[in-house]
Parts: C-alpha cells; sequence; structure tokens
C-alpha cells in the first residue's frame, strides 16, 4: 500500500509540474505563436493552429490526470481497514482469563482491574 500511494504522489507531483509549464507556454488568444518562437507559426510542426490545440488538450489530458491522482489519494487517505470477522464469519472473542488476583490484592474500592484484552473484547449482551 505504501508503494501504491507514494506511486500515486509522484504521478500527481510530476502532473502538476506539467501543468505549470504547459499553462507558462501558452499565450492568449491575441497573442501571436511567432512571436514567441521568432518565426511564422504556420512554418512549425503542428501548423498554424495545431500547436495551440496539441498545448491545450495535452493540458486537459493532464489536469485531468491530477484531479483522479488527487481524489484517489482522498480515498487511500481516508480508508481505515476493518477488522476481519475470520473465516466462517462470526467475529472472534477472545476468552477471558481468570486473573491471579486475590481478595487480599485487590483495590481497596472493591473492583478489579480487567486485563486489556479483556477491555478489547466487545459486549454480546447487548441489545440490538
Amino acid at each position: 500500500m505504501l508503494y501504491l500511494k507514494t506511486l500515486i504522489i509522484v504521478v500527481q507531483l510530476l502532473s502538476a509540474l506539467g501543468v505549470i509549464g504547459l499553462v507558462l507556454l501558452q499565450h492568449g488568444k491575441g497573442a501571436d505563436m511567432g512571436a514567441a518562437f521568432g518565426s511564422g507559426a504556420s512554418g512549425s510542426l503542428f501548423g498554424a493552429t495545431g500547436s495551440a490545440n496539441f498545448l491545450s488538450r495535452t493540458t486537459a489530458v493532464l489536469a485531468a490526470v491530477f484531479f483522479v491522482t488527487t481524489l484517489t489519494l482522498t480515498y487511500l487517505g481516508a480508508y481505515r481497514a476493518k477488522p476481519s470477522a475470520g473465516l466462517l464469519g462470526a467475529t472472534v472473542t477472545a476468552p477471558v482469563a481468570a486473573s491471579g488476583v486475590s481478595a487480599a490484592a485487590a483495590p481497596a474500592g472493591g473492583s478489579a482491574v480487567l486485563p486489556a484484552s479483556a477491555a478489547s473484547v466487545p459486549a454480546t449482551d447487548v441489545p440490538k
């Protein structure tokens, strides 16, 4: 589980850095792509509007990856493992061991202290 969280965090970090970089590369609607790279945009690798479409699509994909990894990390962070019910589906109760405390060694208040294992066993006589 630790490796999965680490992998998701790395993917989230890379997608966040990619979104930041791609947003900084893009220009507003009034900006000319030729001004950014020193030549006409029609002679570029993606064509006149191809680079703008490529950058915006890549930004959208990386933003979607970032959102999915964020939701996955939130789910994994809130997940708590439930105790197993055992092979037969019944909850396993530990037998209460008789303590070796005699009446003379009992506290003066008259109440004996239960062992820690007996305190963690759920009560079976609770009405439903």
